[in-house]
């Protein structure tokens, strides 16, 4: 019984975050971020240094990362290491997408305090128990090793009462990863039509924030923004899985979170792609 004497010898290996935190979520660089005093930068030269156009220029030359287009390539950081840098922390869900850009801009408290407000208010059901469905809409693959290993000894979201299930009428959370293929539409339109109201969108990876690399193709969108009504964006590619797990913990409202600088405008919600019904 080689299984018993190996857990003896190593102990337990589940993490307690959230109640406690976790070493390896704190240190591990899920990001990218722009250094405080960091000089000014050409924006002919960001748009030279990013493959997704994720970095532009303010008006007085401040470099700016939008967070949902990086790909964690790391290329701004080996060539410009005196304006850009990892930032060490899993925590990097947010509740808007504009949220995702840094260096943060003034914050309106008044439509923060609003968005969390009525984040809460439609998950207040949710605190003991969770039933998640996971949908591919034109991923790479990457996000769902992620995903996978939610439910693996380390992290374990069964203990806090989150479960994946394979059917949108069970579900309470909808977790999109992929550039939102245009072939994928109108399905992950009847999945979401399928799950029970209030149900919260979760866009995990930078390709369901943006499209990453393949933004607005023939085959995909610019992420599922125009197919949904996204209520949490995780970045990153992929997104750590203690990243994941700060996105379900905000959907049951067991975490404040990274609050959001902005709220999203109000828009009605598309119609899917019938073209891509399959």
């Amino acid at each position: 019984m080689p299984w018993f004497t190996r857990g003896l010898r190593e102990g337990i290996v589940t993490t307690a975050y959230p109640r406690k935190p976790d070493p390896y979520a704190r240190d591990f660089p899920a990001a990218l971020t722009v250094r405080p005093a960091a000089p000014p930068v050409a924006a002919d030269e960001l748009g030279a240094l990013c493959p997704t156009g994720a970095l532009s220029a303010a008006e007085d030359g401040t470099a700016r990362l939008d967070r949902g287009r990086c790909i964690l390539c790391r290329r701004c950081v080996h060539t410009r290491p005196d304006v850009f840098a990892e930032a060490p922390g899993a925590e990097t869900a947010v509740t808007a997408p504009a949220a995702l850009v840094v260096p943060e801009t003034d914050e309106d408290e008044a439509a923060l305090r609003s968005v969390r407000a009525r984040l809460a208010a439609r998950t207040a059901l949710f605190r003991r128990s969770l039933h998640i469905r996971h949908v591919d809409a034109g991923s790479d693959g990457s996000e769902e090793w992620e995903i996978a290993a939610l439910t693996n000894p380390v992290y374990d979201i069964h203990r806090l009462g989150l479960f994946m299930t394979a059917s949108p009428r069970h579900a309470d959370v909808l977790i999109v990863t992929g550039a939102g293929a245009r072939g994928m539409a109108a399905p992950l339109r009847r999945t979401y039509e399928a799950t029970a109201q209030p149900v919260v969108v979760i866009a995990a990876g930078a390709d369901a924030c943006s499209g990453g690399m393949w933004a607005d193709t023939y085959a995909t969108h610019c992420g599922i923004g125009a197919l949904l009504d996204v209520d949490i964006w995780v970045p990153g590619s992929p997104p750590s899985p203690f990243s994941l797990l700060q996105a379900l913990l905000l959907a049951t409202g067991r975490l404040g979170g990274k609050p959001s600088r902005t709220t999203a405008p109000a828009r009605p919600r598309p119609a899917a792609d019938e073209g891509g019904t399959r």
